[in-house]
């Protein structure tokens, strides 16, 4: 859960904690705070637990995307691009396959007219 806050952050949580509660009631606020976190995952493990006996096998193919996303997460655009840019075969997720580029079109001669579309004008 405290994956992404820091110690820094932490240690800003409990001066502010001092400031706004006051050293009095800043360890019950503490233990408040310890419980609801608890009773949040317990409620949470619960949940998933029935939808896990409900649903049986259907439950991985549902956590399948969401595993997906959450590898997202990680996602790192500057390794993107260079596997994209240095890589043979670039990664095509969802089977996307991108078009091929078209050619430039050839240029035209000295004095030579370039071709008019009369329904573009």
């Amino acid at each position: 859960m405290f994956d992404s806050v820091g110690w820094g952050e932490i240690l800003v949580l409990i001066v502010a904690g001092l400031f706004i509660l006051g050293p009095e009631r800043l360890p019950s606020a503490a233990a408040w705070a310890g419980k609801a976190i608890r009773q949040v995952r317990e409620y949470a493990t619960g949940a998933r637990e029935q939808l896990r006996g409900e649903l049986g096998p259907e439950f991985d193919e549902l956590r399948k995307p969401l595993e997906e996303l959450r590898g997202l997460r990680n996602f790192n655009p500057r390794t993107a691009v260079a596997r994209s840019l240095f890589d043979d075969e670039p990664a095509k997720p969802n089977g996307y396959t991108p078009p091929k580029p078209t050619p430039p079109p050839a240029r035209l001669e000295r004095n030579e007219v370039p071709p008019v579309d009369p329904d573009a004008t």
